[in-house]
């Protein structure tokens, strides 16, 4: 794949002290990725300092939005503003936190030349889980059970957010048909890429604690990560 027609998309919300690591470590690997930070309007000054990378770094492009906000949302117009513009034909979506090893990158994109969707699985052989509790652990295994079991989709993490997957794919699903505005986006996101009929292989990850800040994980995302799976099932299939 060729890295300058590569996108990595990164939705923030008071990520101040991990952004200038996180984007170094990404030009590090590639001076010719394209990096389009969405930012909701982050209180910490988050896009602030993004502004002042874009001197560094010519390559970034940010987003603010000020209004719709949610992690999901972000994602969605991340993703229109990719397929508006006709530069690129590889789409990276990664956390801010530092949870997701930017070193996995290269690899990702290689794989896709065998398959549409590349994500990253703690859950599969190579992959794991550092610096959690077994209560976290737990309650990570079930989610995914619960929702591969509801769903039946071939994959053993559907929550995680790291993944890389050709461009081509956002022209061919309906991106104003997600109802989730959480991180169940990240559940309905791979089961219309599968409903599509798009090849997805799982690459094995370590999934670390965020380095940073604190987790964005509410109540409101819990539940809706709760019966999301059942209104895929049987209002979209």
């Amino acid at each position: 794949m060729n890295q300058n027609k590569t996108a990595i998309i990164i939705p923030t919300y008071n990520e101040k002290e991990n952004i200038t690591s996180l984007i170094e470590a990404v030009f590090n690997l590639s001076p010719d990725f394209k990096v389009l930070i969405i930012d909701d309007n982050s209180p910490d000054g988050t896009s602030d300092l993004v502004k002042e990378l874009q001197i560094r770094f010519s390559q970034i492009a940010l987003l603010q939005r000020f209004i719709n906000k949610g992690f999901g949302k972000s994602y969605i117009d991340g993703f229109k503003k990719i397929v508006s513009d006709g530069k690129f034909d590889t789409v990276v979506m990664m956390d801010a936190d530092f949870s997701h090893d930017p070193k996995e990158i290269l690899q990702m994109i290689d794989k896709l030349s065998g398959c549409d969707v590349i994500t990253g699985s703690r859950y599969t052989a190579g992959g794991k889980i550092e610096n959690w509790n077994w209560r976290r652990r737990f309650l990570s295994r079930f989610a995914n059970f619960y929702v591969k079991t509801i769903l039946g989709v071939p994959i053993n993490d559907m929550t995680t957010g790291f993944m890389c997957f050709k461009k081509e794919i956002l022209e061919n699903i309906n991106l104003n048909s997600a109802w989730s505005e959480g991180y169940a986006f990240l559940v309905e996101l791979k089961h219309s890429m599968y409903k599509s009929g798009f090849k997805i292989m799982e690459h094995p990850i370590v999934f670390n604690e965020r380095r940073e800040g604190q987790s964005k994980m509410s109540f409101k995302n819990i539940w809706e990560a709760i019966w999301l799976p059942w209104r895929l099932r049987f209002l979209k299939n």
